[in-house]
């Protein structure tokens, strides 16, 4: 049964279709492979581990009791993992006593100081998508895991590297863990349950006040709470009491906080913050402050202590490390703060390497990690290049580091290493890409998130999804834009190979449900210099890929693109540079016969003119109003392109087919216009807009993420902002919207059908039994990743 309000799928840009997961090796440069534990369970994507203390572990593990093992929500939340390593001894029973408790819900408590428990266990970050890629374990007679390849549906295509791939499998040798429980946070612990995303656990408290033990608490980053001002982050701190689950704001009201990180005597909490400097924009090198406050009076106790750094890690309760970007490259700093003012600031890792997300082992060693090399798109990258966990010591000579993980996989990217025993074992996440078959087969998956009540929200792994109007066909272009991919009743398939140097991308279907038509772009992508037409493509789903053909319905040196019919499936409203000039201005311009377009006698009239750019156009469910995005209203001081070359300043538009005078701004991100509301779509009652937006700015610090010079936007969510249908002006500036999406990338593209998409989940699910191996036509001949091959969206960096 539909939601109330129908479905909304979309596309997240960033998110690699590869599940990312949790492993540790010794930290060691001899270590070998075989040395590499896998510390989650393999399912979903898992990311930002950190270890549990044996006393806050055994706290966990008492309300553990009482919960079950977590069904995926499909939410970026807070997880815990528990890997048995050995038979352990009973639960001391024990109760907690009371203790000193003049701080609210920050009760003392008496509790042992036994160490018996595995220091493996952690807290984890599970974005839990049950992806379907690698959920079909099978064990051999030694208890190790593998991975079970029984679909045919994995083996469409001849893969001449067959036993090469078979070979590159073997090597991933390393054993899954065969007693590991993962339990959602908010299921031990009865936290906010609505949709959010949550980041950066560790752990706090647990030290001596008096005659007692102050209690242990998970602090942690997450989106629970709007901020008051657009464009700015949701993200603050949090403390959840690991005794009495309570839960407690630390960040301040209109402060947004990111990447928290507790001091060895669990008093002290640093985090990354915007609060002097606020979110601009940036979408790589994030302009925030670090500051520091006490666990239990963070209010009072708040400060800055480092100038221009993020990803904070304690090696004392006086040392931070940090990133920060100087010099052209991103480096590993120590500060020394005692007495609360940052008192020597010194670089730890050598100009020249990139070296990012610190986590420290002591106040001299710190792990990290690093890019020794640059690379360029479609380069054959070098080991040097992929990202390594490494090493270093203040103490040593020459900036000297051990190497942990290039000599285990020299060829595959490592993230954000964490402490393990001490440091006698370093964690970290990486994508399971040695898994990966070549081959022509697209990465597919289609996942039914948490949602506001009011509508289903699906993720699907193609970029532009498009459902049809009756909700029985879903259509979507792969990374490469090369080719068109159809889920329907049949399954899902690919319709249409350009086989040529051009591109496809945006396709939409045909508002009319009675015509089976698809319309789409064709010809390089996001290069506004250079031709670029809108076909369509008839009897898509009912026509063979050998027989399809695509019919060219604009023509010209001009370059077109994101078409949308009115609902009758007769005309069609697009985009286009024609009149634009020599800076390629584009406006919307109307065809009024979306069969023969330009050709046969057909023609176009012109909807808007400026001198800015008018795209992302949908025609409404009514016929008589056009929704899309512009940069009508940029400031005339503001400068060509902002930071990192992001244009920005877009805004979304309603405009009246018929008098193009009839226009009105319906909602912006920020208060100067400043920000990227795009790809706005009509619910299916016409009642709602959705758009993709930075209205919530960033969740995490990018260059955490798997981050790459040809990536798009690393932020971004899906919002929907409610209209007056009978009178276009009073949708002018509306100031209420509501988030949907909570997420780390950057989802975009979003298509709404008042039909429920179940079914066409059903479909999917049904297509994929067994374990599903993705495919990918992008493969180093030695078995290295490429960015190509762990499937991140392969377009420059775009303008829109």
């Amino acid at each position: 049964m539909a939601a109330k309000r129908g479905s909304i799928a979309f596309f997240a840009t960033y998110r690699p279709p590869l599940a990312l997961d949790i492993f540790s090796l010794p930290a060691d440069p001899n270590a070998t492979r075989q040395d590499e534990i896998h510390l989650t369970d393999g399912i979903s994507y898992n990311y930002n581990g950190q270890a549990i203390p044996p006393q806050a572990l055994r706290t966990i593990l008492r309300h553990s009791q009482s919960a079950s093992s977590s069904p995926p929500s499909n939410l970026e939340t807070l997880h815990i993992a528990l890997r048995f390593n050995r038979d352990d001894d009973d639960d001391d029973d024990d109760d907690d006593d009371d203790g000193d408790n003049d701080d609210d819900d920050d009760g003392a408590c008496d509790d042992d100081d036994d160490d018996d428990s595995d220091d493996d266990d952690h807290c984890g970050d599970d974005d839990d998508d049950d992806d379907h890629y690698y959920d079909d374990y099978s064990y051999d007679d030694d208890d190790n895991c593998y991975y079970d390849d029984d679909n045919d549906d994995h083996n469409n295509y001849d893969n001449d590297n067959d036993d090469e791939e078979e070979e590159e499998e073997e090597e991933e040798d390393n054993p899954c863990p065969t007693e590991v429980q993962v339990y959602s946070f908010v299921d031990v612990y009865g936290t906010f349950s609505g949709v959010r995303m949550e980041d950066s656990g560790c752990i706090a408290g647990g030290y001596t006040k008096g005659n007692g033990t102050i209690d242990l608490y998970l602090v942690y980053a997450s989106t629970m709470e709007p901020i008051e001002d657009r464009r700015q982050p949701w993200t603050a701190v949090y403390k959840t009491n690991l005794r009495t689950g309570k839960t407690k704001r630390l960040t301040p009201q209109g402060v947004s906080d990111l990447s928290p990180s507790v001091s060895p005597s669990g008093k002290k909490v640093a985090m990354a913050s915007f609060e002097r400097n606020g979110w601009q924009g940036e979408n790589e090198h994030l302009h925030t402050d670090i500051y520091m406050m006490h666990i239990r009076n963070p209010h009072v106790e708040r400060r800055r202590v480092i100038r221009n750094g993020g990803w904070p890690t304690w090696g004392s309760d006086n040392i931070i490390f940090f990133h920060r970007k100087k010099e052209g490259f991103w480096g590993v700093f120590r500060a020394d703060i005692s007495n609360g003012k940052t008192r020597v600031t010194h670089r730890v890792t050598p100009v020249g390497i990139d070296a990012m997300t610190p986590a420290a082992i002591n106040d001299t060693e710190v792990a990290v990690a690093t890019i020794r090399k640059k690379s360029k798109f479609d380069e054959d990258r070098v080991a040097a290049q992929y990202r390594h966990i490494e090493i270093f010591d203040i103490t040593a000579p020459r900036q000297e580091s051990i190497e942990i993980t290039r000599n285990t996989r020299p060829k595959t990217d490592h993230y954000n290493p964490f402490v393990i025993d001490g440091g006698n074992r370093i964690g970290y996440h990486r994508c399971k890409s040695a898994h990966l078959k070549s081959g022509k087969d697209m990465h597919r998956y289609f996942q039914n998130l948490k949602s506001p009540k009011h509508v289903e929200l699906n993720r699907v792994s193609g970029v532009f999804p498009t459902i049809s109007s009756d909700g029985s066909k879903l259509a979507f272009v792969d990374n490469e834009f090369k080719s068109l991919w159809l889920a329907d009743s049949k399954g899902v398939r690919m319709v249409f190979d350009t086989k040529g140097p051009d591109n496809i991308f945006s396709p939409v279907w045909t508002q009319n449900p009675e015509k089976d038509t698809l319309y789409v772009c064709m010809g390089p992508s996001f290069n506004a210099d250079k031709p670029l037409e809108i076909h369509a493509i008839p009897n898509v789903s009912n026509v063979s890929s050998d027989n399809i053909r695509s019919v060219p319905l604009t023509r010209g040196s001009f370059n077109n693109a994101f078409p949308s019919t009115d609902p009758r499936g007769r005309r069609l409203v697009f985009r286009s540079t024609r009149n634009g000039g020599d800076k390629r201005y584009k406006n919307l311009y109307i065809m009024k016969n979306a069969k023969i377009g330009e050709f046969s006698g057909g023609t176009i009239r012109r909807l808007t003119r400026g001198a800015w750019t008018d795209i992302h156009c949908q025609w409404s469910p009514r016929g008589d109003w056009i929704v899309f995005s512009s940069t009508r209203d940029k400031p005339r001081d503001a400068p060509e392109k902002s930071i990192e070359g992001d244009p920005g300043y877009f805004a979304v538009y309603l405009v009246k087919v018929t008098d193009p005078d009839v226009w009105v701004r319906v909602i912006k991100s920020g208060d100067d216009i400043a920000g990227h509301v795009n790809h706005p779509c009509f619910s299916p009652d016409g009642r709602s807009i959705a758009v993709s937006a930075d209205l919530a700015a960033v969740s995490v610090d990018p260059i955490s993420l798997p981050l790459f010079l040809h990536s798009v936007r690393p932020y971004g969510d899906i919002f929907t902002v409610d209209i007056n249908t009978r009178d276009i002006y009073e949708n002018e500036d509306i100031e209420n919207y509501t988030r949907i999406t909570h997420s780390r990338y950057e989802n975009s593209t979003p298509t709404w059908t008042m039909h429920s998409t179940i079914r066409l989940d059903a479909v999917w699910s049904s297509r994929l039994k067994n374990s599903y191996v993705p495919t990918s036509t992008y493969k180093y001949h030695e078995g290295g990743e490429s960015e190509r091959r762990i499937g991140h969206l392969c377009i420059p960096r775009r303008c829109c």
